[in-house]
C-alpha cells in the first residue's frame, strides 16, 4: 500500500469536518471520477466507493451540483484529506499502485474523517515504533495525534494500519507490536469489523 502525504493528516477534530447526514438517515458523499482513469480502473475504483453500502449509512454518489464533493485522481501517490474540507478535494489514486480495494478504501476513510491506526493517542500501549530505521523526513507519520478513539480496541488488522517496514530506510521494521513481536499487523485487504464499527458510531448509523 502506498501512503499518504503527511500534510494531509490532520486531526478530524470539529463537527464542521463530518459530512451531513440527509434527512432519510444516510450520509451522501458526492465524487467526481476523473478520465484519467480506463473503465476498467473505474470500475475497480467504484467498487470502493459502493463497499461502504452494506454496512453503513455512508452513500458515495456521483457529482451533480454539489459544492462539497471528492474529486478522485490519478496524482503522485495514494492520498486524501482528511475529513470534509469544501469545496473540491482532491484525493489521489495512482494507477501506478493504488488501485487496490483496501487501498480505495483506506482513503476513503480519511475522506470520512478518519486518521491511521498507528497515529492513535493509545498507540504507544500496542505498537512501538523504532524511530532509527524511519526514512528522515518520513517520521511526521509516525506522530501520535489526539485521535477520538470511539471506545474501539486497536485494530492491527485495520486498514488505516500501516505494515511492519512502512517507510524504512533500512529494509528493518519502523513498528514492532507490543507485546507480542511476532503478530502480524498491516496486511489488511479490506476493512475490518472494527472500522465498520467506526464509521457506524462516528456518523451515528442506525442499526
Amino acid at each position: 500500500m502506498a501512503f499518504e502525504r503527511g500534510r494531509f493528516s490532520k486531526p478530524c477534530m470539529s463537527l464542521g469536518c463530518i459530512w451531513p447526514k440527509s434527512k432519510n438517515g444516510k450520509v451522501q458523499v458526492p465524487y467526481y471520477i476523473s478520465n484519467d482513469f480506463s473503465s476498467r480502473e473505474k470500475s475497480i475504483i467504484q467498487r470502493g466507493l459502493d463497499s461502504f453500502t452494506s454496512n453503513t449509512c455512508i452513500r458515495f454518489k456521483s457529482r451533480q451540483s454539489e459544492r462539497d464533493y471528492i474529486g478522485i485522481y490519478s496524482r503522485n501517490g495514494c492520498y486524501s484529506y482528511i475529513g470534509r474540507r469544501g469545496g473540491q478535494q482532491v484525493v489521489s489514486l495512482s494507477r501506478n499502485g493504488c488501485l487496490h480495494h483496501g487501498t480505495i478504501q483506506h482513503e476513503l476513510l480519511h475522506v470520512l474523517g478518519f486518521n491511521h491506526e498507528q497515529a492513535r493517542s493509545d498507540r504507544d500501549n500496542h505498537i512501538r515504533v523504532i524511530w532509527e530505521n524511519i526514512i528522515d523526513d518520513k517520521k511526521h507519520n509516525f506522530n501520535k495525534m489526539k485521535t477520538l478513539n470511539q471506545n474501539s480496541p486497536y485494530d492491527y488488522n485495520s486498514v488505516m494500519q500501516y505494515n511492519r517496514f512502512a517507510f524504512s530506510k533500512n529494509r528493518r521494521p519502523t513498528m514492532v507490536p507490543i507485546p507480542n513481536n511476532d503478530m502480524e499487523f498491516g496486511q489488511a485487504t479490506e476493512m475490518s469489523e472494527n472500522d465498520i464499527i467506526r464509521v457506524n458510531k462516528l456518523y451515528k448509523c442506525r442499526e
